[in-house]
């Protein structure tokens, strides 16, 4: 049996060609746009990430492959439109890339990150005036709406931090938690009963995520990591809930409330265990 055809970039660009010729290629592939491809590339950037997470290496080189495909695939797209190709993208990012480290391809040097961090957005700022686009009115212009809401509201701190508008530490930022806390229960009844008018809800709602995410911040934590973990841990925790269930013949959905707690307790206790 002949071993596997070892593939490059350029075999690679090849095989998406094929698959986007219109008389011989894929029919599924040949339809798609930028539109239908997006989110494509959106889920598989969260596969690199989870597998990056699980350290599941393997898993890994496949994961990348699956997002270096995304760009394969719509760079080959504006190649057809006549917008830019492949070797474009791979100079632009080049480029990018040594413009926005003087200090390591250059003679720039910075006293710390955070120096750093001002002369990047700094440049970021004189690309835009070489590219003709209008002069930023806000340190915020520069901000994707593209951006997860996590993600968009972890930039926009960082970015007012650069002018100086930030708390000094995590203390601070603490104590307008839990002051926002106390803001989202007022709008609540005093038995806990939801009001009728949402909307105060969903704005002090979003007032203490947004802390929270400031705080995480703060203590160099990214808060859809952070997430992301919870999500894991619940889910973890509600699947032994449902094994502990089923080994003793009892329907999860039938048990009341407080049985249900009483195998969480248990599955959280088996985690502790587990761990020690």
């Amino acid at each position: 049996m002949s071993a596997h055809p070892r593939y490059d970039t350029a075999a690679l660009l090849a095989i998406m060609a094929r698959l986007r010729d219109r008389e011989h290629g894929c029919p599924w592939d040949v339809q798609q746009d930028f539109d239908s491809i997006a989110r494509h590339t959106l889920e598989e950037a969260y596969e690199v990430v989870d597998a990056i997470e699980r350290r599941d290496f393997d898993g890994l080189c496949d994961e990348l492959g699956d997002l270096l495909l995304q760009v394969v695939f719509h760079a080959r797209m504006a190649e057809e439109a006549g917008l830019f190709a492949y070797g474009d993208v791979v100079q632009a990012i080049g480029e990018k890339l040594v413009r926005r480290h003087p200090h390591v391809f250059g003679d720039a040097r910075y006293a710390s990150v955070e120096e750093q961090t001002r002369a990047w957005e700094a440049i970021k700022a004189e690309e835009r005036r070489a590219r003709g686009a209008p002069e930023p009115v806000s340190v915020l212009d520069g901000v994707s709406r593209g951006h997860s809401e996590w993600r968009r509201a972890l930039k926009l701190q960082e970015l007012v931090a650069t002018v100086g508008f930030d708390w000094p530490g995590p203390g601070p930022v603490l104590d307008k938690l839990d002051e926002e806390m106390a803001e989202l229960r007022a709008e609540f009844g005093s038995d806990g009963s939801l009001p009728a008018d949402t909307a105060r809800v969903e704005d002090e709602l979003g007032d203490m995520l947004f802390v929270a995410v400031n705080l995480a911040r703060h203590a160099r934590i990214d808060p859809a990591r952070a997430l992301r973990h919870a999500n894991a841990k619940f889910e973890r925790r509600f699947r032994a809930m449902e094994r502990m269930a089923r080994a003793r013949g009892l329907d999860l959905a039938a048990l009341p409330l407080a049985d249900q707690d009483a195998l969480w307790d248990a599955a959280k206790a088996d985690e502790r265990a587990a761990a020690e």
